[in-house]
């Protein structure tokens, strides 16, 4: 129907047995996308449960406290960048009173979830993009009023779970993205929402968007683009398409096509990770081959959970270690291995035998390690694989790994492990700036004191 009414001016047309006249600003009301996005999330999440937060600088920092990954709207109003190193910006922190929060993932995951149930009531066609943004498709919402619409999502959002978002409503997916931006740029002239719903507001809206802005343009394709003259989006979409394929790919057309205004990128169905990467960087620095083992062997089993989570095995794993590359005065190390496994396998005993093993092979004695991981890679589905005639699954670990799963899932906390991993710890990970898990952790639940 969309592609239809993009060429429509004035004219009679014939839907559900009823004829309606169908204006040009009218053309997009069929066929609609809505990105909700949530506002600085893991911010908001803080704020939620801590008021006094409210108007305040908060960073939020990466794992072992690393490296700032998340910005509240008043800290990067103080200049402080995404990525800024924790240890080189202290006196920064302290002069302006930036509040820091280490990464609270299990409360970030549970409110994210929470948001995403809500907006399932207004769409039946849900797309989890991210863990603070998802695309909805409205199709058959003509009677609606999308603005009113988008309006009664933040409402709901902002009531039932307390995280501020905003919502762009386009005919694509990419205009989505730009009326998202409209709506976090100008608050109060929008409520929030912004539609692109006519031909008028989608150039306007593009000749706004700069280049370097546009959902799914890295760096080095502005680079190229820029070479072009293109500094807008509306630049952009002016190229021939013929030249776009030829020198870029189908990607790249579907991505002018979505900005014109034609559907090109669909929503997306969950398909299974082709590789599975758990890396981690230590708490400390480590030199010990055991205490390295004992971080392999439990990046191993995280991954073969994760595997059997999705139905998959895999054939082929790689262990890397590498060394602190901050402390120049300290001998450096990196080195990794490629283990092929000879059946695919998604035991936790068989991939985590295999990685120690590797890491032996690749540990240098004397040099102190700050990261290692693990990289599941060979992926195939767990009940269709190339069976092989001599080398196969020892037939107890399969039930052995559904009763590991079944147990460790009842109690919401891994409770089986094997010998050679921490029985304390998953992972030992620098956490000063830890918020309670007031969601997920009885213990950590909110007090409320009344006078």
């Amino acid at each position: 129907m969309l592609n239809f009414l993009l060429d429509v001016k004035n004219k009679i047309v014939k839907i559900n047995n009823y004829f309606v006249l169908v204006k040009p600003q009218m053309r997009y009301l069929y066929s609609m996308f809505a990105l909700v996005d949530c506002n600085n999330f893991y911010a908001s999440c803080e704020r939620v449960f801590n008021p006094s937060l409210r108007d305040k600088p908060i960073a939020v920092l990466s794992n072992n406290d690393g490296c700032v990954i998340a910005r509240s709207d008043e800290a990067k109003a103080l200049g402080l960048p995404m990525g800024a190193p924790a240890f080189k910006f202290k006196e920064f922190f302290k002069s302006n009173n930036v509040q820091l929060f280490s990464s609270n993932f299990a409360l970030y995951g549970d409110m994210s979830s929470r948001v995403m149930r809500i907006l399932e009531h207004f769409s039946p066609d849900v797309e989890v993009y991210s863990i603070d943004e998802a695309f909805l498709k409205l199709n058959g919402f003509e009677a609606y009023n999308l603005h009113t619409h988008g309006i009664e999502m933040r409402q709901r959002i902002l009531k039932w779970t307390g995280i501020p978002t905003c919502v762009g409503i386009a005919p694509t997916k990419a205009l989505s993205k730009i009326a998202n931006k409209i709506a976090r740029k100008f608050p109060k002239e929008t409520g929030g929402v912004y539609v692109i719903d006519s031909e008028e507001k989608r150039i306007k809206a593009l000749k706004w968007t700069k280049l370097k802005d546009v959902w799914g343009i890295g760096p080095a394709l502005h680079k190229r683009l820029s070479e072009k003259q293109c500094k807008t989006a509306y630049d952009f979409v002016q190229l021939p398409d013929m030249w776009v394929r030829k020198t870029f790919s189908i990607t790249e057309w579907k991505l002018k096509k979505d900005l014109e205004g034609i559907s090109k990128i669909e929503t997306e169905t969950v398909k299974n990770k082709r590789a599975i990467a758990t890396t981690r960087s230590f708490e400390s620095a480590i030199s010990n081959l055991e205490e390295i083992k004992e971080r392999i062997s439990t990046f191993a089993c995280s991954g073969a959970e994760k595997l059997r989570k999705q139905g998959s095995s895999c054939h082929m794993m790689i262990i890397f270690i590498r060394s602190d590359y901050h402390k120049k005065e300290t001998e450096q190390h990196r080195a990794s291995v490629v283990v092929n496994i000879p059946f695919p396998t998604n035991s936790s005993l068989t991939l985590s035998a295999n990685a120690i093993k590797a890491v032996a092979s690749i540990y240098k004695q004397g040099i102190h390690y700050k990261k290692a991981g693990v990289i599941l890679t060979g992926i195939v589905p767990t009940d269709n694989h190339q069976l092989q005639l001599f080398d196969k699954e020892n037939p107890k670990h399969l039930p052995l790994m559904r009763t590991i799963d079944f147990i460790n899932k009842k109690y919401d906390v891994p409770k089986l492990k094997l010998a050679n991993q921490d029985l304390k710890r998953t992972w030992k990970m620098r956490q000063q700036h830890l918020s309670p898990k007031y969601t997920t952790n009885i213990k950590d639940i909110i007090t409320v004191q009344c006078p």
